[in-house]
């Protein structure tokens, strides 16, 4: 069986990667999952300077899920490039970087620092977290505002451009359609869905900053159905992600069309879940005959 599968002239040994956000930068997880049995790790979101995220409570346990405000806590570029990369570049896996900002030259400055990264196999542009009040909202939630970042980033950009996708639009597809038409290699989808909790007892927003992204299993179906109809309106390679908890949820976005997916808040319940998610393709594969993954893509009638 044949499990790998490219992303814009980028081979991975398999279509399993980690969610931005939900893994560190690799190496918090790996006494617990070998990093080389991975098709890629997306690091943390990186900033041009670090940045203290939102105020606690940050996390909030929802049914199906989790929410979320950290506000994209990093150390910043700096650090990142002298203690993180020189982690990740001893391992057999490939290096995804997700890079947030709050304005088009924050970007631009990260990108451009990883530009003489050799070890960076691609870029993951975070434009679409529902908890950063600057920036990220705009440009991710406005169809030409998120062609024009993408297109910008693109000039400066030395690695494929992949442009993370908010579900908290009105079409998705016609976001997809501007990351494509503006140069994106490819695009990863979904991020969070807005959401809220209410402690009743105490009469309290369960989360410091009112709303969060809302992630787990819960969301799954409203991940999938996006996954499909963007792979209708583009082109170009999805990474499809939202509450993928074991193989079969894996393959259920690669028949909607994703060429590979990402496992996030499933890895906060179950620190193997990486490993366990490309076994149980492997084991898919084995059960109905497929001998390459890629046969999997968008294969659903």
């Amino acid at each position: 069986m044949n499990t790998e599968v490219t992303i814009a002239g980028v081979t991975l040994k398999n279509p399993v990667m980690t969610a931005s956000g939900t893994f560190g930068s690799g190496m918090e997880y790996s006494e617990f999952v070998d990093l080389n049995q991975l098709g890629a790790v997306v690091t943390k979101g990186v900033a041009n300077v670090p940045w203290p995220g939102n105020p606690t409570p940050r996390v909030a346990e929802v049914y199906g899920g989790m929410l979320n405000a950290i506000g994209l806590q990093n150390p910043g570029i700096d650090v990142f490039l002298e203690r993180d990369i020189p982690f990740l570049k001893q391992y057999d896996t490939k290096i995804i970087v997700n890079i947030c900002g709050k304005t088009v030259e924050d970007y631009i400055e990260v990108v451009e620092r990883l530009g003489e990264e050799s070890a960076v196999a691609m870029l993951e542009i975070n434009v679409s977290c529902p908890n950063v009040k600057e920036g990220a909202i705009a440009f991710g939630q406005n169809a030409d505002a998120l062609f024009s970042i993408t297109r910008e980033i693109k000039r400066h950009a030395k690695q494929p451009v992949i442009m993370k996708l908010s579900p908290n639009v009105t079409d998705i597809t016609e976001m997809a359609k501007a990351a494509e038409g503006a140069g994106a290699d490819a695009l990863s989808l979904i991020n969070t869905i807005t959401g809220m909790k209410i402690d009743i007892h105490r009469r309290k927003f369960a989360i410091a900053n009112k709303t969060g992204g809302m992630s787990g299993p819960a969301i799954k179906p409203v991940a999938v159905r996006m996954v499909y109809q963007v792979a209708q309106a583009v082109k170009i390679p999805i990474i499809g992600m939202g509450g993928i908890a074991c193989g079969e949820d894996a393959v259920e976005f690669m028949l909607a069309g994703a060429s590979a997916v990402s496992v996030g808040a499933m890895n906060f319940v179950n620190p193997y879940a990486t490993l366990e998610v490309a076994e149980g393709i492997r084991r898919y594969m084995e059960q109905y005959h497929v001998e390459n993954v890629t046969d999997l893509i968008g294969a659903v009638s």
